[in-house]
């Protein structure tokens, strides 16, 4: 296994401050896989939603969980997946596994998230002109947000996921309470027992969506060398987020199928069409009611889309310091921020060009345009667990001397059959969001593409497929381009950076 760090990447780590406890962790976590913005998405399928929804939460979320509970506390390196899947499989592997694992926060916050945005505020707030001038204003306010979050000293930025993942629970709560209330007045005529048989269909339309929600336990472990004490907060925090997690994803999701029809759930206003079709029983307070629940709303995606900025940029910053991403360019961290600005930039830029391809390259509704970039941003990141996935079960087998404050007490084939049950998932999802309709054709299942996704099987494809061709020629060239910089190694084994305490040490903190 390579494990030995560059010395620019030990350079760059010194820079950082830890800061993170326990309580940052679970609400950065929180803010970064709660993906709101995919209920109405997810909705749309019916009641059987709910049904595979169980299902994932108990064959996949729970022993992601304890995978990277215990991958996450053992190795607590600045760079979280980066540094495992390195150490598990080489360079390389990690170059490119990693380009796929952070772009999907530019692609998905310029093509997805500040649409979504967009439509919520000019629907339930202050009317824009989503095509023209003032909404193209706002979409990039709401990008560049998200990048000066990520810029900003992690002491003060954490802040900004943290308050989101707070509006959040909180939003979602007031939404399963106040559906319970309109229930209890008016009935709920959604869905009924029999909508919630699992069909293949459903399945092939939810599992991309629900692995892109339950995807990013490991996130934090981005911020890692920014953590307090990352050995005994990891495994607790994780816990958890994966209750609150399981919960923000069954009461929601129910409580949408049960006050609107399926036929009337499109993935843009899912969420919000609840809402309003539910605060009828505040009587005369509903539309100041609505109104405060499309600003939380907003809230939220610019936090989330925050969070995640914050953490995949250090993911990719790290790797630029090893030397696996164009020479240690973008791997520089400023001294006084501790935060990869290049890396940041850099995001902010892509963002901003996928929104105007998005806009201006896709014929089709917005719903359309929202249904397709979303599943492109799904396709990057669940590719990219083909490798994180797999680096923290052979990390388990071959890198014995590394202490695990945390063991998922399970044996080493337990804990392999967990890590392959994950991957079987990460992989369907993957395939079924890159080559939509090619296992309903397999059994026999009629889908009408077009009517669909709103596009062209040729479009889609071009969309998709080129972008996933030009990130492997990018992140390929980025490999090539750090060969300097990994000529010169750290003289530290396994990676350690001189101020780092050796396995089974005590860590000592830098705090500030």
């Amino acid at each position: 296994m390579a494990t030995t760090n560059t010395q620019y990447m030990e350079e760059q780590q010194g820079k950082l401050v830890r800061t993170l406890g326990r309580m940052d962790i679970v609400l950065l976590t929180i803010a970064a896989v709660i993906s709101i913005e995919i209920l109405g998405q997810l909705s749309s399928y019916g009641g059987e939603t709910f049904t595979w929804l169980v299902v994932l939460v108990i064959t996949f979320l729970i022993p992601y969980a304890l995978l990277f509970s215990e991958t996450g506390s053992t190795f607590v390196e600045e760079g979280g997946c980066y540094t495992w899947v390195k150490r598990a499989f080489g360079r390389p592997v990690a170059a490119v596994s990693t380009v796929f694992y952070w772009v999907t926060t530019p692609v998905w916050i310029g093509g997805s998230m500040a649409l979504l945005a967009g439509e919520t505020f000019s629907v339930y707030l202050i009317p824009l002109n989503t095509s023209g001038a003032s909404g193209y204003l706002f979409y990039l306010a709401f990008i560049w947000v998200t990048v000066l979050a990520a810029i900003a000293s992690l002491r003060w930025a954490k802040w900004l996921p943290n308050s989101g993942a707070i509006v959040k629970v909180a939003l979602l709560a007031l939404f399963v309470v106040t559906t319970v209330l309109y229930g209890l007045q008016h009935g709920f005529d959604g869905i009924s027992f029999g909508d919630l048989s699992p069909t293949l269909t459903g399945l092939f339309g939810v599992a991309p969506l629900l692995l892109f929600g339950f995807l990013g336990f490991e996130a934090a472990n981005g911020a890692a060398g920014e953590m307090k004490n990352p050995q005994r907060d990891v495994p607790k925090g994780l816990a958890r987020s994966t209750v609150i997690a399981a919960a923000c994803y069954l009461l929601p999701i129910l409580g949408i199928l049960l006050v609107i029809p399926k036929d009337r759930i499109n993935g843009v206003s899912g969420l919000m069409e609840a809402v309003g079709e539910v605060f009828v029983v505040y009587g005369p307070a509903a539309p100041v009611m609505s109104t405060a629940a499309a600003l939380m709303f907003v809230y939220v995606l610019v936090t989330q889309g925050g969070a995640w900025m914050i953490v995949s940029d250090r993911v990719q910053g790290i790797a630029a310091a090893d030397g696996a991403f164009f020479g240690g360019f973008f791997g520089k961290f400023h001294r006084t921020l501790g935060t990869p600005i290049r890396i940041n930039l850099l995001s902010g830029i892509l963002a901003s060009g996928f929104l105007v391809a998005s806009l201006t390259l896709i014929e089709g509704s917005s719903a359309a345009v929202f249904g397709v970039v979303l599943t492109i941003s799904i396709s990057t990141y669940l590719i990219s667990y083909l490798a994180i996935i797999p680096a923290a079960v052979v990390l388990r087998f071959k890198d014995k001397r590394t202490v695990r404050p945390f063991r998922v007490p399970l044996g080493n084939g337990a804990f392999a059959a967990m890590g392959a049950l994950c991957l079987l998932w990460v992989a369907l999802g993957s395939f079924v969001a890159v080559f939509p309709g090619v296992l309903e054709a397999v059994f026999g299942i009629d889908y009408p593409f077009v009517e669909i996704w709103g596009v062209g099987r040729g479009s889609y494809a071009v969309f998709t497929l080129g972008t996933l061709g030009f990130l492997t020629v990018l992140a390929l060239s980025g490999y090539a381009a750090g060969r300097k910089l990994r000529a010169v190694q750290s003289e530290h084994p396994e990676g350690l950076a001189p101020d780092a305490p050796a396995p089974g040490e005590p860590e000592q903190l830098r705090t500030r």
